[in-house]
């Protein structure tokens, strides 16, 4: 009777032995994993970090403070005259207030959340840069023109606009030039109406691949 009490009891204690290691052995594995799971979340973390500051650093070379275009100034010229700048570095964040663009008519750049009708419309007195800035997104040919320009050229100018969608016109008083045709990263002086380089500025940028937003609409924005 002895004897099985105290096989019994070493049988407990031996239980009570294997039951602990068992529970160390848990805790250990508990604590590993732990220690790993904080790796993983610290490691996460700063990934994380590091891309949110590199979107803010992308977005602040791209676009600028808010309300203001980080167009750069700087283009290349291509052999018949066309200026051309880096699309990447035109901002395109919508903005409610002035846009101070490098250029004049600017040629891409931060711009109101509004477009203006480009459905070959023909506006008499200027019109805000920022909505003319959005149709240029859009993929549209805008045309503009000072004092300088010609009448007759303006008459023949107007009409080609009038009859084509994705393009729109008004004078730009401060511009240089008599005549110039603009797109999203691009503009070109011409002569005149009957420059052959008009008609072929529409054809490579009325809806060109130079659109950020190509299809979207030249309707339903603001009208002057």
């Amino acid at each position: 009777m002895g004897s099985a009490k105290k096989t019994s009891s070493a049988e407990r204690k031996a239980r009570i032995a294997e039951m602990r290691r068992a529970e160390a052995a848990r805790e250990r594995r508990a604590r590993a994993l732990t220690i790993t799971l904080s790796a993983v979340i610290v490691a996460a973390v700063g990934i994380g970090g590091y891309f949110l500051v590199a979107s803010a650093d992308d977005d602040s070379s791209d676009s600028g403070k808010p309300g203001d275009a980080k167009a750069v100034a700087e283009f290349t010229r291509t052999k018949d005259g066309e200026k051309v700048w880096d699309a990447k570095k035109l901002g395109r964040t919508h903005v409610a207030g002035k846009v101070k663009y490098p250029v004049t008519p600017p040629v891409g750049g931060n711009h109101h959340q509004v477009w203006m009708n480009c459905n070959g419309d023909v506006y008499k007195k200027e019109i805000p840069n920022e909505n003319a800035v959005h149709s240029l997104e859009h993929g549209s040919v805008w045309v503009t023109y000072n004092d300088q320009a010609k009448p007759a050229d303006l008459k023949k100018l107007e009409a080609k606009v009038k009859k084509t969608p994705y393009s729109l016109m008004s004078p730009v008083r401060n511009q240089k030039e008599p005549l110039l045709l603009t797109a999203w990263g691009h503009q070109r002086a011409v002569t005149g109406a009957d420059d052959p380089k008009v008609n072929s500025f529409f054809s490579t940028y009325v809806q060109g691949k130079q659109t950020p937003e190509p299809g979207a609409a030249c309707t339903n924005g603001m009208s002057k």
